[in-house]
């Protein structure tokens, strides 16, 4: 009988956090539909009324394609855990084999597939439907499926090696296998980050040198001025999917480099993406990663010593279906499989109070980007351009141009295009 206190935190938490989230959609919808066409007196001459309508119902049909998925996703998880889901496919991966390693494997892949299944119909929808109409999408059915399987093949392919891992940690490292496990994760998360420009972006996407060689050089001198060294600037064939735009840095040491989306560089001029690459370049002068890390890696190391605590309490496998008999067993690897089983139920226990922890981080990922608009103004010797790219920006992505304060609160890790555009000034 599944019950207990993890479990009520679990269904309340759940209850919580899909309550809170239509609540902030519903306050989103109501304004935009109230100020969403009205233009800020220093937009005047950058917008239209009937860029600022196509806006609305872009938002509007996202919006309503997202509460459907809103709902269902919620009941989904809400039944996986209700029905002992869980448990059942614990016993059916321990009856296949004796084997911890092939075990968790099992039970990982089994466990992700309702979610997976249920995400394909909205994408579907949100692909063909929303985004072509509006657009942004060219993305065919056949690139779209190809698609899928190699983001399923790369999941496979980084996340499988790593869950062996963290068996091998819990079978033979129980007391300090926290410590180890974050360890495991911070090295794996460097790794991803060193080869992803290399190896796995290009699975995706094509590479190439920027061909602008006037803009290239203007970069260039930017870059140095900044102290700023990258293996490259690359622009990449982002318009083959999608006319949406962007710009962003990735990877680090030698595999360190700036990649412009080609969408970008026919909606913005060499100026404006100069700015661009100004503020990415305030975030790197201003410590902004490095101060994010002081604070996610110590946080990480006090989960998982968190976790560690609760994997050892047999209610917490009872609350949820569990048998919490083979903690007893001497057999370490079957209990390492009940616990590496445990652990997603542990966290998603307490994911529903996660909107405070999204409230901070928000806070000051806004911070981070002001000061990041203010240096590249300083930069560049002029806010001009950064204020004009983020408006076309914002323009070509039908981004709204103001929300409630409460939603950029919550939901904005960047503030609201007007909040930029008067700090600039």
């Amino acid at each position: 009988m599944i019950n207990g206190l993890f479990f009520i935190l679990f269904l309340a938490g759940t209850g919580l956090n899909f309550v809170f989230k239509q609540v902030l959609e519903f306050i989103d919808f109501k304004f935009r539909q109230k100020h969403g066409t009205e233009i800020p007196a220093e937009l005047q001459s950058y917008l239209e009324k009937e860029n600022l309508e196509k806006t609305v119902k872009y938002e509007n049909e996202n919006y309503f394609a997202w509460i459907p998925f809103s709902i269902c996703s919620t009941s989904l998880s809400v039944f996986l855990v209700v029905s002992g889901y869980f448990p059942a496919v614990f016993e059916f991966s321990k009856s296949l084999t004796d084997n911890a390693y092939l075990g968790v494997l099992i039970f990982s892949v089994l466990t992700s597939i309702p979610s997976a299944l249920l995400s394909i119909p909205f994408n579907l929808w949100d692909e063909f439907k929303i985004e072509k109409k509006y657009g942004f999408s060219n993305m065919t059915l056949k690139m779209f499926i190809v698609d899928g399987l190699k983001n399923v093949l790369l999941n496979l392919v980084l996340s499988l090696p790593l869950l062996l891992i963290f068996t091998f940690i819990l079978i033979h490292a129980s007391q300090w296998w926290w410590i180890l496990v974050s360890l495991v994760t911070i090295v794996f998360s460097l790794l991803v980050s060193y080869i992803y420009p290399v190896l796995l972006a290009p699975i995706f996407n094509k590479f190439t040198p920027l061909e602008n060689e006037e803009l290239k050089v203007k970069l260039e001198k930017l870059l140095e001025k900044c102290g700023f060294k990258a293996s490259g600037i690359f622009q990449m064939d982002a318009s083959k999917r999608s006319n949406h735009s962007n710009a962003y840095f990735t990877g680090f040491g030698k595999n360190k480099r700036i990649v412009l989306f080609d969408t970008l560089l026919k909606q913005l001029d060499d100026d404006e993406i100069e700015a661009v690459l100004g503020h990415e370049l305030g975030h790197y002068k201003k410590h902004h990663i490095i101060k994010r890390m002081a604070v996610s890696l110590p946080l990480l190391f006090i989960a998982m010593f968190l976790i560690s605590l609760l994997i050892k309490l047999p209610s917490l496998y009872t609350d949820f279906g569990f048998s919490a008999d083979i903690l007893k067993s001497s057999d370490k690897g079957a209990v390492a499989f009940l616990q590496l089983a445990i652990i997603p139920l542990a966290t998603s226990a307490f994911e529903g109070f996660n909107w405070i922890v999204k409230f901070i981080s928000n806070h000051f990922s806004r911070k981070d980007e002001f000061e990041a608009d203010r240096f590249s103004a300083e930069l560049c010797g002029s806010g001009k351009p950064l204020s004009s790219a983020l408006i076309k920006l914002n323009k070509e992505n039908l981004s709204e141009v103001q929300v409630p304060e409460i939603y950029s609160m919550f939901c904005y890790s960047h503030p609201p295009l007007m909040e930029r555009i008067n700090a600039v000034k």
